[in-house]
């Protein structure tokens, strides 16, 4: 398996896309909202969690409820870049996924923390999105880190042949004894 399948990379590209259109419109729909989101109390529950522990008012709520939906936009933004740029590389060569695995990070950690206070209140529902969400995350991160890494494979392999060819053209050249494996 020297390079990643076209459907592993159509998995990536659908789950980056995912994000772009459903994290991009809550984190629109919160930074929109004059409550910022908070009128759904069980989608915000970990807004309230985390202010109670903070010892947030009312204003410190909504501030905090504001820097997730902008947590929320930039995470959309990324995995949007993403999706931009897997169309250029179509084109041009490689895409980078570094911009979509930082995005996934924040995916992960607003996930992680809005599933905790979901399962303590036995919100069933919005345990399940919350979950599929960071199952899909995980998965299109571990996708991107396998395409990484077998990318490099190919760069190393073609660096190793190209200095075995190089080694082998000097054999008869070299003064003292040379090492080959």
């Amino acid at each position: 398996m020297r390079k990643l399948s076209a459907v592993a990379v159509a998995t990536i590209l659908a789950i980056a896309l995912y994000f772009t259109l459903v994290w991009g419109y809550d984190a629109l729909r919160m930074l929109t909202a004059p409550n910022h989101g908070l009128e759904e109390a069980w989608r915000a529950d970990y807004v309230f969690v985390i202010g109670r522990m903070l010892g947030l008012g009312p204003v410190g709520l909504i501030k905090l409820a504001a820097f997730f939906g902008a947590v929320k936009l930039v995470a959309a933004g990324a995995c949007g870049v993403h999706v931009v740029d897997r169309f250029r590389s179509m084109i041009s060569g490689r895409a980078n996924s570094e911009v979509l695995e930082g995005g996934l990070i924040l995916v992960v950690a607003i996930s992680i923390i809005s599933v905790g206070p979901a399962v303590w209140g036995s919100n069933a529902e919005v345990v399940r999105e919350y979950t599929v969400q960071l199952a899909l995350a995980c998965f299109a991160t571990a996708l991107c880190i396998a395409e990484r890494s077998f990318g490099g494979y190919d760069a190393a392999e073609a660096a190793h042949d190209k200095a075995d060819d190089v080694a082998t053209a000097h054999i008869g050249t070299a003064v003292g004894p040379t090492l080959h494996p």
